[in-house]
């Protein structure tokens, strides 16, 4: 249930305009691998992504219309200094160029799951790798975690920086924390 959430999540984003061209979007993907994310919540993220991009919903709003392209990145983000680039970004402009980057995801190994949740930071990272898309006519983070900031300052801060104009900054809750992130990700990290 949760993957064809996120499957049509991803779609949704894809898909809302397909009018343009050329890049019509540049997403980053933005993993929480914070010490409050055990196996199964990191496996979820992960396969979620994959299983979402390779279905058939998904790769039709990447290539439609007919050369129309999206450029996306994948990092993880944990403590105040952990924010680690899993894949630069890449074109999907054809199927066999969205696999490839599905198998990107899936050979990729946590590299740590000691540290906070110091989202702010994981924010700001995606915000200053945007600054290093392909020209697109939309610009998205998609933000997963399981909790709340605890480390250094929250998304917010860099919403009121204006670090993020121009940049719309999705949620995707993985739920059953206590108390439920939902809400904090409703009012601090949505933008």
């Amino acid at each position: 249930m949760k993957l064809r959430l996120a499957a049509a999540a991803l779609s949704a984003t894809l898909a809302a305009d397909t009018a343009w061209a050329e890049c019509k979007l540049a997403l980053a993907l933005a993993l929480d691998i914070s010490s409050s994310v055990d196996a199964r919540e990191y496996e979820l993220q992960m396969e979620g992504l994959a299983q979402a991009f390779e279905s058939d919903a998904v790769i039709q709003a990447i290539l439609t219309p007919e050369g129309a392209h999206v450029a996306v990145a994948a990092y993880e983000w944990s403590g105040y200094q952990q924010q680690d680039l899993l894949a630069d970004w890449t074109i999907l402009d054809s199927e066999p160029a969205i696999r490839t980057f599905v198998s990107r995801l899936r050979a990729h190994r946590r590299p740590y799951a000691e540290f906070a949740t110091a989202m702010g930071k994981g924010v700001e990272f995606g915000a200053l790798l945007m600054r290093e898309a392909p020209p697109c006519k939309r610009r998205v983070i998609d933000v997963s975690g399981d909790g709340q900031n605890n480390d250094g300052v929250g998304p917010d801060y860099f919403v009121a920086t204006g670090l993020l104009e121009g940049i719309t900054v999705n949620g995707l809750v993985i739920q059953g924390a206590v108390p439920d992130p939902s809400r904090y990700y409703e009012k601090y990290v949505l933008h």
